[in-house]
């Protein structure tokens, strides 16, 4: 049993047919947990009891005959952003680190519950997820298995982790400006961010960054993604922007990979710098690409400027929802992230106009993607404009040897549109950090991105495990 190898249909599958227990797969997330988490930092939050007490209950309905769902005894590592019943939702925030265990599961929480997943715990993410590198004052730096001294990305970056060291085989995030992508690419993971409204986000409270984040699971590889996510993307009625059903099977699409005919290369999306070495690393990628028939159009840019702005206002505003109420408590607002605790300040004067405007530049820029997909079919970017940051220096990137705090900036435009996008592991930087590339696709074209990215996938055959998924 290997979790940093082995997929999450052939594990799955081994406790239906009674080969495996689920006590046993949940006992080895647990050992696991028990000799990596000290030094990883991934999960904040275990309970092995519970686990158990579930994969005990799994086993019996499976030694019934009864159907333990097609996700069988998969342990499930869950970002501390979504409710699990029985565990305090921190957000990664002192601010929440006293509230009460969550009475119910969230919609994709409870969806692969009912598919046959067992939570074992939650995992890190940075304050209220605002930042691309998981590090927080409640629970400290989650680090990468391919480079301790390295950032997991974020904000999904505990999940990622935990899939890249073989904690569990599978987890949920979340991504609002790239935090599904950027910790996969940097975790040399798979990862996918489906169309908004895909996966809802509905429940008892409205979701925190309204029209930018979008949930998912993660896994190692796109297969094992497609799988959960055949069981969690669908409509809910408390969810006003989920979307219905279109497609039978996300894992059955997944049986012709293909690039389409025509795929548009920007590696700057017109105004990005990027690393030399992250640039190369992705160039071969799309040669790939070029190689599987893709017709490969160079752009030189799909947007006449950063969006950056846009961004930060929808999301300083999210967060003034969020933690605003703080601001009078001393004790609380001390502890929160600096920069955080700035941007809510800062949103605190945002006026109702300029959040229009802000909405009214994610149609702006959806409009320059309609006119891009008229003539091709996918985009193809590198996902990160730099390697994953050295720790040291506290979540600002190097880009050509210079550093840059916006690092991440090929990623949050697609939140701004909606749009879905995937990254691939395109290989391994020079001092072995993963390098992601990302596909995007046109509205509600998740098929497209999925064959796409599952096809490079094959092609480009990278195997290679972090080195801290050795045996323990």
């Amino acid at each position: 049993m290997d979790f940093a190898t082995d997929s999450v249909r052939s594990l799955a599958g081994q406790v239906r047919r009674r080969e495996v227990s689920a006590r046993e797969m949940v006992g080895h997330a647990l050992a696991r947990i028990e000799a990596l988490n000290p030094t990883i930092n991934a999960f904040v939050a275990v309970d092995g009891d519970r686990a158990l007490a579930a994969a005990t209950r799994l086993d019996e309905l499976v030694a019934a005959g009864d159907d333990p769902g097609p996700l069988a005894g998969i342990p499930l590592g869950v970002k501390d952003l979504e409710d699990a019943e029985g565990y305090v939702t921190t957000s990664g925030s002192v601010a929440f680190a006293a509230n009460p265990p969550a009475t119910s599961d969230s919609i994709l929480v409870a969806r692969l519950v009912a598919a046959g997943c067992i939570v074992v715990g939650k995992t890190n993410t940075p304050e209220c997820a605002w930042k691309a590198d998981t590090d927080n004052a409640l629970f400290g730096r989650t680090r990468n298995p391919w480079h301790l001294d390295h950032s997991a990305g974020g904000s999904s970056g505990g999940s990622a982790a935990a899939i890249a060291s073989g904690m569990v085989p599978l987890a949920t995030g979340s991504d609002g400006g790239g935090s599904i992508r950027i910790p996969s690419s940097a975790c040399g993971l798979t990862g996918v961010k489906p169309s908004l409204g895909r996966v809802p986000s509905g429940g008892p409270n409205p979701p925190d960054w309204h029209e930018l984040s979008t949930k998912g699971p993660m896994a190692r590889r796109l297969a094992d993604v497609a799988a959960a996510l055949d069981v969690v993307v669908g409509p809910d009625p408390t969810d006003l922007r989920s979307l219905p059903r279109t497609e039978p099977s996300w894992l059955s699409g997944l049986d012709d990979p293909r690039p389409p005919a025509r795929v548009a290369w920007c590696p700057t999306l017109g105004y990005a710098d990027v690393d030399a070495e992250v640039l190369a690393v992705c160039e071969r990628a799309v040669g790939t690409l070029e190689t599987l028939g893709a017709e490969i159009v160079e752009v030189d840019a799909v947007f006449d400027h950063d969006p950056l702005d846009a961004w930060l206002t929808l999301t300083g505003v999210y967060n003034l929802h969020t933690l605003g109420r703080f601001r009078d408590d001393p004790e609380v607002w001390s502890r929160v992230d600096p920069v955080l605790a700035m941007v809510i300040d800062g949103a605190a004067a945002v006026s109702g106009l300029q959040i229009v405007e802000a909405e009214n530049e994610a149609h702006r820029l959806n409009l320059r993607l309609v006119s891009l997909f008229h003539d091709v079919r996918l985009l193809v970017t590198p996902t990160m404009a730099a390697l994953p940051p050295p720790a040291a220096l506290d979540g600002k990137g190097l880009v050509n040897g210079s550093e840059d705090a916006n690092w991440v900036k090929l990623t949050y435009p697609f939140n701004l549109t909606r749009s879905p996008a995937a990254t691939v592991c395109a290989g391994l930087s020079s001092s072995g950090l993963p390098v992601g590339v990302q596909l995007v696709g046109p509205q509600h074209g998740d098929a497209v991105v999925l064959r796409a990215a599952a096809a490079l996938e094959e092609a480009l055959g990278f195997e290679v495990v972090a080195p801290m998924t050795a045996p323990v």
